[in-house]
């Protein structure tokens, strides 16, 4: 009971920072961004326990799973599937709401967050960003993908000791246990990290009336991805989790409310992961075994928010240069989008760099990134948020299947 009340405060607190964030942020944007020094402090701490987590939970759910083969099989085939979904969502409705035709032609400079990175090819993103020849330099740059392909390996390495890794796995859960202490310790602290997450962002933005008329600017657009992102997280995945899960979404939303509005502060998949993880295992009561590997996994690879932002954007972008896109441009579009998301690292206004390929795919001019900058920062709080949701609902629906399948061993 105690447990559930600090959760329920918590959760009132972070709406609270979130609400006073935006209201210092929009009236007094100067004092803002002096307490942007609270959510840096906040998102320094999440970052700091990320590495550990990912390393210590991936490499303990290897070695105490004994049917990889069938959780490793799930996890992927349901997020190719939720990926592609958000991604035929996506071309669909900015197909039908045209949010690029019949504006002023767009034209910009590269932006300097995609700068060098033109050349990006498919393979550089999906092959080489999955094994790092040095993990000390990958985990400084926090690249976690490689991380958590090093984890696995391990893991399974350890496993096949069988009775030898005894002590490993002994270890391993001791430092599991230790490394959620430290992030029940870092939650108390989220209400306040969050106020200065809000505050400074709304602040350098210029106050709560430049953000209105940023949006209003790219209204047709901004309202496209929103109602995209609102129809997935709000219908589609909801839909998913009821029908295989037997989960209640209303029920199941709250256990990971503070996840979600985590995402939505941060714009950090990563960042989240300590606050997803607690949600779901402690609060959703989702196996251990399966969450540890699944959303770890998912915050760096499952990318439904972002996947189905990319297809939007990269069709405005046509639509505001007056370039006709037929269906097999859509194709291709469809699937780069599906490829790169993958490689996407769950760090803020990543998709911004992925997006590179998408619209070489198509022959699109890159410098059509600078049109949607404007307005990026805030969607990415919208389409984070829909990752997260999309790795909360993956776990449910796998932890069911797998202890079916359990069940009938």
């Amino acid at each position: 009971m105690k447990k559930l009340l600090r959760g329920h405060y918590l959760i009132l607190g972070i709406i609270a920072g979130v609400i006073l964030g935006g209201i210092v942020g929009s009236f007094y944007p100067e004092t803002g961004v002096r307490v942007g020094f609270l959510g840096k402090l906040f998102i320094n701490a999440l970052k700091m326990i990320v590495l550990p987590l990912i390393l210590v939970t991936i490499t303990l759910s290897i070695m105490k799973v004994e049917r990889m083969g069938s959780l490793g099989l799930r996890t992927f085939v349901y997020f190719i599937s939720t990926t592609a979904l958000a991604v035929i969502l996506g071309i669909v409705l900015v197909n039908l709401i045209h949010p690029g035709v019949g504006g002023a032609v767009l034209t910009g400079e590269i932006p300097e967050i995609i700068k060098g990175k033109e050349n990006m090819s498919i393979v550089e993103v999906l092959l080489l960003e999955f094994i790092s020849p040095n993990l000390f330099e990958s985990a400084a740059e926090f690249d976690v993908l490689p991380l958590i392909v090093a984890s696995i390996l391990f893991g399974a390495a350890f496993a096949a000791l069988g009775r030898e890794n005894k002590p490993v796995v002994e270890l391993f859960t001791l430092l599991d246990k230790a490394v959620m202490k430290v992030v029940h310790w870092i939650m108390i602290f989220t209400p306040l990290g969050i106020f200065g997450l809000i505050a400074e962002r709304i602040g350098l933005a210029g106050g709560g009336s430049q953000v209105i008329a940023l949006a209003a600017e790219l209204s047709t657009y901004f309202l496209c991805v929103v109602l995209g992102l609102f129809i997935h997280g709000c219908i589609v995945l909801p839909a998913i989790l009821f029908l295989l899960s037997g989960r209640n979404p209303l029920e199941y939303v709250p256990h990971v409310g503070k996840a979600l509005l985590t995402a939505f502060s941060t714009a950090s998949s990563s960042a989240t992961l300590p606050l997803t993880m607690e949600g779901v295992i402690d609060e959703a009561k989702v196996s251990p075994r399966v969450a540890r590997f699944v959303l770890p996994l998912g915050a760096t690879v499952n990318m439904d928010g972002t996947v189905l932002y990319e297809a939007v954007a990269a069709i405005f972008i046509a639509q505001s240069y007056g370039i006709e896109l037929g269906i097999p441009q859509m194709v291709i579009v469809f699937f780069t989008a599906t490829l790169a998301s993958i490689g996407a690292a769950g760090i803020p206004e990543a998709g911004l760099v992925t997006m590179v390929l998408v619209l070489k795919s198509v022959g699109l001019p890159i410098e059509g990134i600078g049109l949607i900058l404007a307005i990026d920062w805030l969607l990415d709080r919208f389409r984070t948020t829909i990752n997260v949701w999309g790795d909360c609902v993956g776990a449910a629906v796998i932890d069911k299947y797998e202890s079916e399948g359990q069940g009938k061993v």
